[in-house]
Parts: C-alpha cells; sequence; structure tokens
C-alpha cells in the first residue's frame, strides 16, 4: 500500500501556523513512509474562499520548504485539486445515499426548523431530534416536490448506532449514538458541506492516512458514517493536539502573528519556523532540538505525538530561529542580509570582506535578521549613549590619556585604514608606555572609540569603523 496524505486548508485567508503544522506533520510522514503528499483545496465557502489567499497558501508552504506531489498548480491522477471543481462527483454521490435510502431529500423551512429547535429546547432535548420528518418520505413524491421547484437539502440518514475508531494519536474514541442526528450533506444551494465533501474526496484520492488537529475530532463520526455507507476503507486518523496561548486558549490573533506570511514578512528563517512547529506536539527520537526537515528523514512517525495541547512562545521561536541563523554559512546570510536591506542602508555599500567579518562578529548576538542590520550602528553611530557605566568610564584620570593618545594616531595623515594589528599595537603602547592595564584600559578605550563600555571584540570592530567616524567621535570629547 502507498502512504497517502493529504493537507486541505481552506482559502479564506492566510495559512495559519496551525495549519502549517498539520501539512508539515503530514508532509514528514508522507515522505518517511515513501508515500504521497497531496495539496487540496476546500474552497466550498463560495463567499470567502478566494484565489489569492489559495496562491498565497501555496506560497507560504514553499517558502517553509514543503513541496506536494499532486495539487491543484500541479495537477495529479485524482483531480481536480479544488472543491469548487467537484461539484458534480458530490452530488453523485450524494443521489447514490438517496438511492440507497441512505439519505433523503429534506424540504423543512427555515421557519419550521426555528420552531422544531425552539420545541426541543422547551423540553430539554437535543434539536437534531425533531429533523428528520422527511426521514420515511416516499422519494417519488420528493422528486415531484423537486420538480415543483421546492427547496431542500439532503440528509444523511443516521444509523442510530454507536461508533469507534482507534486514532494514532488519541488511542480509542467512541461516539454514543445520540450525538448527531441526521445531519446536512448538501444545502439548499446545491454545495456540499465538510463532512460529506471531505469524505468522498479523500475516497477518491485514496487518502491512507489523515492527520489534522484535535478540534476536528468530533467530525470523525459523521465521517465514519459516510464512509460505512459507500463501503469504502477508513483511513487512519491522527488527531493532533491543539495550539494554545499562554493564557491556554486556542491560539488567535490576540496571541500575537499566527499567519505563515507575518513571520515571513519580520524575516524569521522558514527552517526556524518549521523546526519549532514541528516539535510543538511531537519529540525527535533522538532527544534533538535543532533540525532541518531533511534531517529527520525516516526518524519523523506517528508514534511520537503528545496528546497534550501544545504552548505556543514566541520567545521560543526566537530562540529557535537564533539557533538557526548560527547554522546558515557567512555568505548565505550576507546574501540574505543585502536582500532585505533598505536601499539607503550602508550595509550594502560594504565590500564582501568588510560584510563577513561583520557578520562574523554579531551573529552570535541576534535573534533576527533584522537586528544584525542595526547593528551596523555600532559601526557609523558618531554621537555617545549616555550610560551610567560610559560616564564612570569617562570620570577616570586615565581616559582623557587615552583619549589623546588615540587621536594622536588617527590624526596621522599617513593613516587611511584601521587594521586588527594596528589597533593591537595601539593598545600595547598604552599598556607599555603610559602604564594603563586591565579595566581603565580597555573600557577606557571602548568608551572613547565607541560611546559605550560593552560590545564585541573591540579589535574587529575598529577594524571595521571608517577612521573618519573614530576621529569624529574623539573630537566630541574636545
Amino acid at each position: 500500500m502507498t502512504v497517502r496524505v493529504r493537507f486541505a486548508p481552506s482559502p479564506t485567508g492566510y495559512l495559519h501556523i496551525g495549519g502549517a503544522r498539520t501539512a508539515l506533520y503530514s508532509y514528514l510522514f508522507a515522505r518517511a513512509q515513501g508515500g504521497k503528499f497531496i495539496l487540496r483545496i476546500e474552497d466550498t465557502d463560495l463567499e470567502r474562499s478566494k484565489r489569492e489567499y489559495e496562491l498565497a497558501q501555496i506560497e507560504d508552504l514553499k517558502w517553509v520548504g514543503i513541496t506536494y506531489d499532486e495539487g491543484p498548480d500541479c495537477g495529479g491522477p485524482y483531480g481536480p485539486y479544488r472543491q469548487s471543481e467537484r461539484f458534480d462527483i458530490y452530488q453523485k454521490y450524494a443521489w447514490q445515499l438517496v438511492e440507497a435510502s441512505m439519505a433523503y431529500p429534506c424540504f423543512l423551512t427555515e421557519d419550521e426548523l426555528a420552531a422544531l429547535t425552539a420545541q426541543a429546547e422547551a423540553e430539554k432535548k437535543s434539536p437534531h431530534v425533531y429533523h428528520d420528518k422527511y426521514r420515511s418520505f416516499d422519494l417519488t413524491e420528493a422528486r415531484k416536490k423537486i420538480a415543483a421547484g421546492e427547496p431542500y437539502v439532503i440528509r444523511f440518514k443516521n444509523p442510530q448506532k454507536p461508533y469507534h475508531f482507534k486514532d494514532l494519536v488519541r488511542g480509542d474514541v467512541h461516539f454514543k449514538e445520540d450525538m448527531v442526528g441526521d445531519f446536512v450533506i448538501i444545502r439548499a444551494n446545491g454545495l456540499p458541506v465538510y463532512n460529506f465533501c471531505c469524505v468522498i474526496d479523500d475516497v477518491e484520492m485514496k487518502i491512507t492516512h489523515v492527520i489534522r488537529a484535535e478540534e476536528h475530532l468530533n467530525n470523525t463520526v459523521r465521517q465514519l458514517m459516510i464512509y460505512e455507507a459507500i463501503k469504502a476503507p477508513i483511513p487512519e486518523f491522527a488527531h493532533v493536539s491543539l495550539l494554545i496561548g499562554e493564557d491556554r486558549q486556542k491560539l488567535s490573533k490576540r496571541h500575537g502573528a499566527t499567519s505563515v506570511s507575518q513571520y515571513r514578512e519580520e524575516n524569521y528563517l522558514p527552517e526556524a519556523l518549521i523546526n519549532y512547529l514541528c516539535l510543538l506536539g511531537w519529540s525527535h527520537p533522538d532527544e534533538t532540538d535543532i533540525f532541518s526537515i531533511d534531517e529527520l528523514g525516516s526518524k519523523f512517525d506517528l508514534t511520537r505525538f503528545s496528546k497534550s495541547p501544545a504552548l505556543y512562545d514566541i520567545q521560543k521561536l526566537k530562540f529557535f530561529n537564533e539557533q538557526h541563523l548560527r547554522r546558515l554559512p557567512t555568505s548565505v546570510l550576507r546574501e540574505k542580509l543585502i536582500a532585505i536591506a533598505p536601499t539607503d542602508h550602508r550595509f550594502p555599500e560594504q565590500t564582501p570582506e568588510w560584510q563577513d567579518k561583520f557578520i562574523e562578529l554579531y551573529k552570535d548576538k541576534i535573534q533576527l535578521l533584522p537586528e544584525l542590520l542595526e547593528k551596523t550602528d555600532e559601526v557609523f553611530r558618531v554621537e555617545m549613549l549616555d550610560e551610567p557605566e560610559f560616564q564612570e568610564a569617562m570620570s577616570w584620570e586615565t581616559t582623557p590619556q587615552i583619549r589623546e593618545f588615540l587621536k594622536k594616531k588617527l590624526d596621522d595623515p599617513k593613516l587611511e585604514v584601521m587594521t586588527e594589528d594596528l589597533y593591537t599595537q595601539w593598545m600595547d603602547a598604552l599598556k607599555n608606555e603610559l602604564k594603563i592595564k586591565g579595566k581603565p584600559l580597555f573600557m577606557g578605550s571602548r568608551a572613547v572609540l565607541t560611546g559605550v563600555t560593552h560590545g564585541p571584540d573591540l579589535k574587529i570592530l575598529m577594524a571595521l569603523t571608517p577612521i573618519s567616524v573614530l576621529k569624529e567621535r574623539l573630537a566630541l570629547f574636545s
């Protein structure tokens, strides 16, 4: 059996990170099993579905490194891969169920439904117990009503028995026989409902495993009924835990950025985002935290999921981003920085050698790419920062001596560029000639040269800083 797993988003908005996680799990399982990963677009909500969202979701999937074998833009043997292009298939199956007395046309009006629901509530019963008025209605008479133009829906006949299945994450799941009534599978406008078309598509596309969020668990009972009715094999289900915020509520916009596109715009690394999402509800068999999806290979399986809700923590995501930044070659970081730098930014103006030294100096001190661009301010800034430790360093009697010594060195007309070796020579001269050592030397030198008392390796920083900038800083003390 070839494993076939699908991801089926609705194009009613941008790709949610919860959806991206589901897509990731499905993709990783398919790849680990040597199977196929399918993208299906569930766009039966014609009013809210937009092609621009579909295209954006596809772009985001590709950005995080999730590719699919079959889908709306690449085709496949079981297309179309948009539900809006499959309505005739749903109608065929629905009417086959009607002919087999497993479904029926229902002509209850909205007013009648409202009255029946009110009656059920008054009697403290479930509303669905009164929605089966046309359950045994003669099909010939029903066809006459349809031919006469009466509005109708198609309802599935609940077999009225308990259902059970073994979930790959949740274990044994049981549904009571009275959990649902005769539910709608085709709406009055002819459009199918989710639980119906989802099953039909999974059957037609030969889906073997369905990985989805826990919130879909209660949908499964309706879907099991439909699988049984059309005598189709039932895929294995894995309902993964929900993503929650710090308030223990389902992750939503109130918790911050929740779409993949937002993190893309904020210049997170896709490999970091996908690494973090993978570990929200799943654990690596080697107890490894930092990895790429390519490095997982065949190690991903469905036995290492947690049933507990997964806490989404933006600070942890930043940590993962930091770790993946450190893994990138300097040349790759350079290209990424040039790509995101504003047109008037200093970084792209520098030589590749300067850029690489700058990156090596700062890449272990940032969590996001834009922060690395911001570090150029430490190189080119002239004004001094008014910090207590800076004021303390400037009050030492040795600091003016350091300033005068460095000022003379920088005023040398033959001096064209600062180097690491030259800086080392100056520090040795201060130590040997002026007898300044330890904290007064190193913190005092940093104070007059940079305007702060703490920072990266001063020798390398000075080699990156233009002579003109150093002169302007020292001139501030005149």
